[in-house]
């Protein structure tokens, strides 16, 4: 008994390295520490090597370190060290917290024999306590009802037969020295026996000071055990007892009875409910598996009804895996059950935490639960209750956003840049849009007459209507087909009230759906619902690949016709269907699925070649009347020219337009083209004259060269004439404004850069527009910028290599590919020829010649083909034709499986169509976000330094972001970016890829040395190199022994980078 006040107290809390983890040992050193201070009483402190940051350290009037050298639990558990430091500091008590030591009665022992007291039991006491056999003895000679057991512990698999046959299932194991729960197995049958009896026993961490009972459904009381130490729910008894449980055991130390503390039992009441949550960096998805790392936020709930038990839950600091997950204890009171938990939730809601996974989720259910609400739960909970792991994600988008953010400003754009031009500076400006719901417009009439009615409308309309690529091949063919979401929405609404006349405007399919996900980041099924909602009155139109969808490989049957089905769904109008071959079965099997979905079908006949040149017959006149016939019999609501390479001159669209006309006089015909050769215009108008209904045109700023002809310059030319459009030229130029400026900001993208002009030798190498900007990054991406002019000659040498095909996606990647596979290699066609059996051509034409994509008209190319596959497999007939249903459920399922239960419909297409795509882009938007929110100029380039700007997550809910600084490189290869968010600091930390990349470096393939390639047999394949959309084969050029490998997947190699070694066979 003390008559003197304390001096100092010492707390600590910790287990050896082969118990499980202890609680941290700064939350309630921090407990303590805040007691003493209140009742004037000096602290000290102690602290391992590595926690040398921990808040414990500086909440204490000293600090002293303990265990140099051992693992951080070890140096909590070295008795002698910290008796050392008590003796060496004059430290009168210790108080040991409810770590492992807090039970040990030779820690309680070393205390009393050097001088220091021990806030606790006396050392027999805690050895007592400590040995729950000889406490359960302790009890029941005391007259306390207690859970049937066992009188001592038992020896034998049989004897624990026995005790079960007496008292029956289920019963629980536990360890006879405590465990804190940890070693407890229950066990629910005889067979488990078995398995149980060579389960080893853990001890954990347990004291004296609680005692523990089980309440049976009729209210009695059986005892389990007395922990001889504070308990680590101690707050609930403080908030609802108004008693300070460590002020007394501090005053008890000192010598004070309970009765001068005012402790008597039958004053003591119970006002109203309390409940605490230890808030965890656990996950509750994987087991309550710990989780670690940096803290890069953290916020918590306060308020009226709230307290907080924490020790280091702050920004930066660093979670051990060297102890308990505990990251800060919240007690919530109130006048009652539903009071208490509706504070609790609240407080939950708001706290942040960044960087460490949770259990909040969890809690948060537990709060929810009307069982748990009305206080009839049992110890089968949560075995009964399997609902509460269905969590709601944490979203953490600000966070994230930082954090690519961070990554662009430390790595720059994270989408591939062909060219070195920054993003322009200045925002475009959204001419003004009239109040109120937008004209009626064509879709109108689709929506109320159906594709059938639409196609009479169309046809029967005076004048020449127009269809819109602005917001799909227009920017395909400039821009790389990289413009965002966001600056697509934001003229949206303009075209709606200003256009309402279109035909349609193409926005979606051919290659912006893969683009959306692979260098964008964006949800292509998002871009079509947030435009539709803009746009309700102006028929969408997309580009279906006939039995490719909008990938690049064939699909099931059930895959293409499920993607029409949700399209439709998610508000596309108008599919025009084509086969980059013109292969029939492709654009049937397309067609089919568009109209079975209640789409209007728009038959695309590819265009090549020249109608008017009576020297160039494979793709006649009456080839394409030939075709057009087919597809009448198919059923087409609309027929369709596409001119993808600008390949209709005046003369010849009078020729094919007017032999179209005249056979299928009630049919609408649209022609597509591009302006390559500057004569699109004068080629649409002549289209028009000769009978079509609709061409198609881009507006000013985003028209000519690679992209369709000039909305203004086919407006002006026709007004005041028959085929008048009826669009406003004013309206057009306030559109074109607004394009021109947001052009600039895909500067790096632009194919201006590189190419200065149109060019009428597109009548000779017959390149479509799209492909045209294509090829110049492609040949700049492979250092082969400066041999353009090559790449345009190879491509015409290629198409006559493969037989002269229909050019168009992905026939004309496939001749692309071949091109620049000759440019790079110095090979001419008739080398190509000769050495085809050796070369390892791109697997984009070995694919194309095994029939992958269907057949060419006239045939595949002999003896090429035979040479090039050697005893390749060969496809005949609908590639896609013997290819199983996909199986939506099972994809389905895995998808939720790897991403949650947060998968929509339209995931399940994406990945369906691309899975390795939707893989990444989830993957990405899972670290970085929704990246669709920033602008474009900061998604592509990021902020400067002292830049403040707003990102708006949702409506509503806007981020104010200043960046601040980006660090120097640590240890790690990572620098600190710093922020300003909302007006709180904010940091992250982002891996330096260029530094990383110097720290290792790839060795050089030696050309002399043909065994640095590879392995195996020669000729056969090693590994695929993807250059933007473009794969090539690399084959072994030798018989030999693989001996090095210097690549993994995905490794970013340059030109000469080694491969692999290897030993030629003797």
């Amino acid at each position: 008994m003390f008559s003197a006040p304390l001096h100092f107290s010492f707390t600590l809390s910790s287990l050896p390295p082969s118990l499980p983890p202890s609680l941290p040992p700064g939350e309630i050193a921090i407990r303590v520490f805040r007691a003493c201070t209140e009742l004037g009483i000096r602290t000290v402190a102690v602290y391992s090597e590595q926690d040398r940051g921990q808040m414990h350290r500086q909440k204490a009037d000293e600090a002293y370190l303990i265990g140099k050298g051992l693992l951080p639990v070890a140096a909590y558990l070295h008795i002698p060290d910290i008796i050392r430091v008590a003796k060496e500091n004059n430290v009168d008590a210790i108080h040991p917290g409810y770590g492992f030591l807090s039970e040990r009665s030779d820690f309680a022992q070393a205390c009393a024999d050097a001088g220091v007291r021990f806030i606790g039991p006396s050392p027999e006491t805690v050895r007592k306590m400590g040995d729950k056999v000889e406490a359960r003895s302790l009890a029941i000679s005391a007259g306390v009802p207690v859970v049937p057991g066992t009188d001592g512990p038992i020896a034998s698999l049989e004897e624990a037969r026995l005790f079960a046959e007496t008292y029956g299932f289920p019963i629980i194991f536990k360890a006879a020295y405590g465990g804190g729960g940890r070693g407890m197995r229950v066990v629910k049958e005889y067979e488990a026996f078995t398995s149980l009896s060579c389960c080893p026993l853990q001890v954990g961490y347990e004291n004296a000071g609680t005692v523990e009972f089980l309440v049976d459904k009729h209210g009695k009381h059986y005892f389990i055990e007395v922990n001889s130490r504070l308990q680590v729910e101690h707050t609930v008894t403080e908030e609802v007892t108004d008693v300070d449980l460590v002020h007394a055991q501090l005053r008890v130390c000192e010598g004070r009875s309970l009765s001068e503390l005012g402790l008597i039992q039958e004053q003591i009441r119970v006002n109203g409910c309390a409940i605490q949550c230890r808030v965890t960096t656990e996950d509750p998805a994987r087991g309550f598996q710990p989780d670690t790392g940096r803290l890069e936020v953290f916020r918590s709930g306060e308020g009226m009804g709230i307290r907080l038990d924490s020790a280091s839950a702050f920004p930066g600091a660093v979670i051990s895996p060297h102890y308990d997950s505990l990251l800060v204890k919240v007690i919530a009171s109130g006048k009652d059950m539903a009071t208490a938990a509706a504070k609790m939730h609240r407080a939950l809601s708001e706290f942040r935490v960044r960087g460490v996974k949770t259990n909040i989720p969890f809690l948060q259910n537990v709060l929810s639960n009307s069982q748990f609400l009305q206080s009839t739960v049992d110890t089968q909970f949560i075995d009964e209750n399997q609902d509460l792991f269905i969590m709601k994600p944490v979203q953490n988008r600000a966070q994230k956003l930082l954090h690519y953010l961070g990554h662009v400003m430390v790595n720059g754009p994270t989408t591939p840049i062909p060219v070195k031009a920054k993003p322009s500076s200045i925002d475009p400006v959204v001419p003004t849009v009239p109040m109120g719901e937008p004209p009626l417009g064509f879709r109108d009439v689709l929506l109320r007459e159906g594709p059938e009615g639409f196609a009479k409308a169309v046809r029967a309309h005076p004048g020449l209507l127009l269809m819109d690529t602005t917001f799909r091949d227009a920017h395909q063919s400039l821009l790389a087909t990289r413009v965002r979401t966001q600056d697509l929405k934001k003229i949206a609404p303009y075209v709606s009230h200003n256009f309402s006349n279109l035909f349609s405007l193409e926005n979606w399919g051919g290659a912006t759906f893969d683009v959306a996900m692979r260098f964008l980041y964006e949800c292509p099924w998002k871009r079509l619902q947030e435009l539709r909602s803009l746009v309700p009155n102006v028929p969408f139109q997309m580009l279906l690949r006939g039995a490719n969808a909008v990938g690049y490989t064939n699909y099931p049957d059930n895959t293409v016709f499920r993607f029409c089905e949700v399209a439709k769904e998610n508000g596309m109008d108008i599919f025009r269907v084509f086969d980059s071959l013109n292969y029939l079965p492709n654009m049937l099997l397309g067609m089919e699925a568009a109209g079975r979905a209640g789409g209007v079908v728009e038959a695309a006949i590819s265009y090549t070649g020249d109608v008017s040149d009576p020297m160039r017959q494979k793709y006649s006149l009456e080839y394409y009347v030939h075709l057009a016939d087919e597809l009448m019999k198919a059923g087409t609501h609309i027929l369709c020219i596409k001119d993808m390479a600008g390949l209709l001159k005046p003369e010849s669209s009078r020729l094919l337009i007017g032999a179209l006309r005249d056979r299928f006089p009630d049919v609408p015909i649209h022609v597509h083209t591009h302006d390559t050769a500057g004569a699109g215009v004068a080629a649409m108008l002549a289209c028009a004259e000769a009978g079509a209904d609709v061409v198609d045109v881009a507006v000013d700023s985003m028209a000519g060269m690679t992209s369709q002809p000039s909305m203004g310059a086919v407006v002006a030319c026709t007004k005041g004439t028959s085929l008048n459009t009826g669009v406003a030229l004013e309206k057009v130029y306030d559109y074109s404004e607004y394009w021109e400026v947001t052009r600039g900001l895909y500067a790096p993208f632009d194919c201006t850069a590189t190419m200065k002009s149109g060019n009428a030798d597109v009548y000779e190498n017959e390149i479509p527009g799209g492909q045209y900007t294509n090829l110049h990054f492609q040949a700049h991406s492979m250092g082969l910028g400066n041999k353009f002019k090559q790449v345009k000659k190879a491509y015409a040498e290629a198409n006559k290599l493969l037989g002269d095909l229909i050019k168009v996606t992905p026939s004309s990647k496939i001749v692309g590919d071949l091109a620049q596979f000759m440019v790079q290699n110095n090979l001419t066609g008739k080398e190509v020829e000769e050495r085809a059996e050796d070369l390892s051509f791109p697997l984009s034409v070995v694919e194309f010649l095994q029939g992958h994509i269907g057949v060419p008209h006239g045939g595949f190319p002999e003896p090429f083909r035979t040479k090039v596959l050697k005893s390749l497999p060969r496809m005949e007939g609908r590639p896609g034709a013997t290819l199983p249903p996909l199986d939506f459920d099972a994809l389905e399922a895995g998808l939720r499986l790897s991403h949650g239960n947060d998968i929509t419909t339209e995931d399940v297409m994406s990945a369906a169509m691309y899975p390795k795509v939707f893989e990444e882009y989830k993957e990405f938007t899972k670290n970085f976000g929704p990246v669709d929110c920033l602008s474009t100029r900061l998604f592509l380039d990021g902020p400067k330094i002292a830049e403040e700007f707003e990102v708006e997550i949702e409506r509503g809910k806007t981020l104010n972001i200043k960046a601040l600084a980006v660090g120097d490189l640590n240890k790690s290869g990572q620098r600190g970016v710093f922020f300003e968010l909302n007006g709180q600091l904010r940091s992250v930390l982002v891996k330096d890829n260029v530094a990383m990349k110097e720290m290792k470096f790839h060795p050089k393939a030696l050309k002399s040395v043909q065994g640095q390639v590879g392995k195996v047999t020669k000729g056969q394949p090693l590994c695929v190199l993807s250059a933007m959309k473009m794969e090539t084969v690399v084959n072994s050029p030798l018989a030999g022994v693989v001996t090095v490998i210097h690549v993994n997947t995905d490794s970013s190699l340059e030109g000469d980078d080694l491969i692999m070694e290897i030993t030629a066979e003797e």
